[in-house]
């Protein structure tokens, strides 16, 4: 079984939605044969992303740039994966109050370093999320999901 990694800094209402409509598109029932496992930013560890077969990351864009968290979870993760998760597919999704063109520069940055594949583009929402917003989240988490199984 293959392993999908939610690492996630969601502390706000807005952000809270876009993670469930992330890991429910993740755990799809037509999904098979992936395992999703959800840690917070903070709390993850270099044993949960190698232990990943592919990620999901959720942030919010402060002052223009990812979370505090989310670049936690990348300084400490960093080196000890560097090597083993070169090449893995990744997703994220972002909620800022206006611009995330930082955030956004910074997360193309890191994972590039790491080497991970963007499934998708990240899915950026500003202000409250639309519906259409959380259908996009869901299909985010559906289609990284949909990488590591079979439909």
């Amino acid at each position: 079984m293959k392993r999908l990694l939610i690492v996630h800094h969601t502390p706000s209402p807005n952000l809270r939605a876009m993670y469930e409509a992330v890991r429910s598109g993740a755990a799809a029932d037509e999904i098979e044969g992936v395992e999703v496992i959800s840690r917070p930013a903070l709390t993850a560890s270099p044993v949960d992303v190698l232990e990943a077969d592919g990620y999901l990351l959720g942030t919010p864009v402060n002052l223009g740039y990812l979370s505090g968290a989310l670049k936690h979870f990348f300084d400490q993760i960093y080196y000890p994966c560097l090597d083993e998760t070169a090449r893995r597919p990744y997703g994220a999704y972002l909620h800022g109050g206006n611009d995330a063109t930082g955030a956004l520069r910074a997360l193309d940055s890191i994972a590039t370093g790491l080497k991970w594949r963007a499934v998708r583009p990240p899915h950026v929402v500003t202000g409250e999320p639309s519906r259409a917003d959380l259908e996009a989240c869901w299909e985010l988490g559906a289609t990284v999901a949909a990488e590591l199984g079979s439909v």
